[in-house]
């Protein structure tokens, strides 16, 4: 179960955000849309296939991602979820269509053939380690029970340059998570460290 404080000054700082910067990627705490799009590239890796599937995006911001989607699918349902009220607002005031659902959720409210979750673990402002910790793998266990044939996510690496690294930030090892996955989820895991960027980005395929 997360805790409801940290669940707060979550909220709290990406409603900030998005009534900041709006529906722009500054408006989710990203630096730019060639980063934002570098991203969104590695977690659809985890889709197999052109066919139809429906897919989960917890973290959904504004729905970034279903722009993503639309350009490279056709047919797909899409579920975005998010802890901000602010931001489920933003997202749904885009019109995307009825293939686009939003909810105000701490949680995935499906369940999906993917599920994806881009930059939650990033900002643990001014929680412990060992809490944060303890958030991520509840999430990744949602992620895991929410996804019928896999899922993605992303982290802040801890191999990022040590003068850049910020106290309020999260840095993971993803060799740690790795093999968390491999033991917890799945013996099929891909870690992809290759993208030049300050993180990482994990697949977990079921089958």
């Amino acid at each position: 179960m997360i805790d409801d404080d940290l669940l707060s000054s979550v909220t709290s700082y990406y409603t900030s955000k998005i009534t900041q910067y709006g529906c722009t990627p500054k408006g989710v705490d990203w630096n730019g849309i060639k980063g934002q799009n570098l991203r969104f590239e590695q977690l659809i890796k985890v889709i197999q296939g052109k066919d139809f599937f429906s897919i989960n995006d917890l973290g959904c911001g504004y729905g970034a991602l279903f722009q993503y989607l639309i350009k490279h699918y056709k047919d797909f349902s899409y579920q975005g979820t998010d802890v901000s009220a602010a931001m489920v607002s933003e997202a749904i005031g885009m019109n995307y269509g009825e293939r686009a659902k939003f909810k105000k959720s701490s949680n995935l409210v499906r369940i999906a053939d993917y599920s994806v979750a881009s930059g939650v673990f990033n900002v643990k402002l001014d929680q412990s380690n060992e809490t944060w910790e303890k958030f991520v793998l509840s999430v990744l266990d949602d992620l895991n029970n929410s996804s019928r044939i896999g899922f993605a996510f992303n982290c802040l690496t801890s191999y990022s340059d040590i003068e850049r690294m910020k106290d309020n930030l999260y840095y993971a090892n993803c060799l740690e998570y790795f093999d968390l996955c491999k033991k917890r989820y799945s013996r099929n895991v891909s870690l992809m460290h290759d993208y030049d960027l300050y993180e990482f980005t994990i697949i977990v395929r079921k089958f």
